[in-house]
């Protein structure tokens, strides 16, 4: 059964800018203009990335309704809707797809955590919930819930769970992911350190957070791979390495944030309990950024 691909290549896992009194949506604005400029495959808004646990529902729905806007239905938006709470997380489903957005990112139960048969019941009873093609989001080391291959199988045979964001770091793992779900669910990299690798085990692109900084360098870089230069994308995301290691220096947004600022795309404000990129995050972010734009 082949599924539904909501994009091929590179969705930007949004930053969420803000001011010191709320989203500051003409930064959004003009980060949404870079990512569109950069070519990117998709966005992907209120994900980690986006801080939406500290978020109210009133500046979310703002938040989604700007960026389809701005949009326009060029490129996909995915939005993120995980809660540990099924109940809750079919909630924002659906106000998601009433606001707009193209598919949904849910992320696995975290604190209360569950079993694997957990993590089936979970997304079974959020796909009841939606008709929206649905990414499911595996990143263990935040949630404390991990989705193994086998797993991943189950998930696949969820009609409109079309794919999942790998993001556990274990490469055997993906690896098995890919090989059993192959043709059922298609699998995007989390981490931007190894896109390449997981394209060439033939994953579907990734979900960036490099890309809110440099969104034209890493879409072609995926765009290159899907078009059998091999090589050219390999020496680009190795070359893309130092950047990744740079913007994950600190917990993720706390770099990107800072990076954002640099580049004149937003102010530098994270939300508690987040704190600014120290110094030498800052001085580290500013030479890396300057080998692919110029400040």
């Amino acid at each position: 059964m082949s599924k539904t691909t909501i994009f091929e290549g590179t969705a930007t896992a949004l930053i969420t800018p803000f001011t010191k009194h709320g989203v500051d949506f003409k930064s959004l604005d003009k980060l949404v203009d870079c990512q569109l400029d950069g070519g990117v495959d998709a966005l992907v808004t209120l994900g980690t990335t986006g801080e939406a646990s500290t978020m109210s529902q009133e500046e979310k729905d703002a938040v989604v309704t700007f960026i389809v806007k701005k949009v326009r239905g060029k490129i996909p938006v995915i939005v993120g809707a995980g809660s540990n709470s099924t109940l809750f997380a079919t909630d924002n489903c659906k106000r998601a797809e009433n606001l707009g957005a193209d598919g949904l990112l849910i992320v696995t139960p975290y604190y209360n955590k569950c079993t694997q048969l957990g993590v089936v019941k979970h997304f079974e009873m959020i796909a009841k919930s939606t008709k929206l093609p649905i990414v499911a989001y595996n990143v263990p080391s935040r949630t404390g819930v991990n989705i193994l291959p086998e797993t991943a199988l189950r998930l696949a045979e969820i009609e409109n769970v079309v794919a999942i964001k790998e993001a556990s770091g274990n490469m055997a793992q993906i690896a098995k992911t890919i090989t059993l779900t192959k043709g059922k669910l298609n699998v995007y990299s989390g981490d931007d350190g190894i896109t390449i690798p997981i394209m060439a085990m033939g994953g579907k692109g990734v979900i960036s957070v490099a890309s809110n900084v440099v969104p034209a360098f890493v879409s072609t870089m995926t765009r290159m791979f899907k078009a059998g230069e091999t090589l050219i994308a390999r020496d680009m995301q190795q070359s893309l390495i130092p950047l990744v290691d740079a913007l994950f220096s600190e917990v993720n947004p706390i770099p990107v944030k800072k990076a954002c600022n640099i580049l004149n795309l937003s102010a530098n404000v994270v939300r508690p309990p987040l704190t600014p990129a120290s110094k030498r995050t800052a001085r580290r972010l500013k030479k890396e950024l300057a080998k692919f734009v110029n400040i």
